[in-house]
Order: structure tokens, then sequence, then C-alpha cells
């Protein structure tokens, strides 16, 4: 019990705090700008997802080097193409998962859109955190 106690004092639990707030801003712009493009502009759901996740990355990215990460290397030009291939390769996962969710299951792709979001959230950590923090 006195673990669970330090962890939840503990720099790493707010920050994973930090994180999760971070994610739920992002992906609300990336379920909004799914939703808007695909109902009211017929795009596509694939063409769809591909834009709101990467809005949402951008979104993410000034918000966990601004607030999440404590000491980032903001200017460092190996952290920045970290980050964009740990969410280039997010934007494949995603794309493979939606179109698998939707064409092969028949799930619904705003609830296709749930299911990719926590599985990719789980590589979102653990590659953003190691092209943010090193």
């Amino acid at each position: 019990m006195e673990k669970i106690k330090a962890f939840l004092k503990s720099d790493r639990f707010a920050e994973i705090f930090r994180f999760g707030i971070t994610g739920g801003v992002s992906f609300l712009v990336d379920y909004g700008i799914l939703f808007a493009l695909t109902e009211f502009f017929g795009v596509n759901y694939l063409v769809s997802s591909g834009i709101s996740f990467t809005v949402s990355v951008i979104v993410n990215y000034f918000m966990c080097i601004l607030w999440v990460f404590k000491g980032v290397k903001q200017n460092d030009t190996k952290s920045v193409v970290l980050f964009i291939g740990s969410s280039v390769v997010g934007l494949f996962i995603n794309q493979v998962l939606m179109w698998f969710f939707v064409e092969k299951i028949h799930i619904y792709y705003m609830v296709a859109k749930i299911i990719a979001t926590i599985i990719v959230m789980i590589w979102n950590y653990v590659a953003k955190r190691k092209a943010v923090v090193g």
C-alpha cells in the first residue's frame, strides 16, 4: 500500500495524469474533425481519419512539450524527428485498425475510431515520452 501511495505522489504519476488529459483533448480534436469531415463534408472516413489524426498529433505535440513532460528538449532536432516518426507510425497503426474494423469486421467508423485510439494511445505514450524526454 505504501508503494501505491508513493507512486500516486510521484512525478511519474503526475506526468501520466497530464498525458491522459492531453490525450483526452487530442482525442476530442481527432474525433470531432473525423466526424465533421465525414458527416458534414462527405469525406471518406479513411481520409478524414488521416487528417484528423494529423491535426490531433500537432495539438498533442505542443501540449506535451509545454505541459506534460518536464525538462523536454524543445529545440532538439532529434527529439522532434523522433516525435514525428512515432506519430507517423501511430498514424499507420490508426489507419490499418480503422480499415480493418470498418471493412473487415463491419464496425461503425466512429466506434472503430475509439478502439483504434485506445490501441494507439499505448504506442503514443511510450514513443512520445522517449522522443521528448530521451
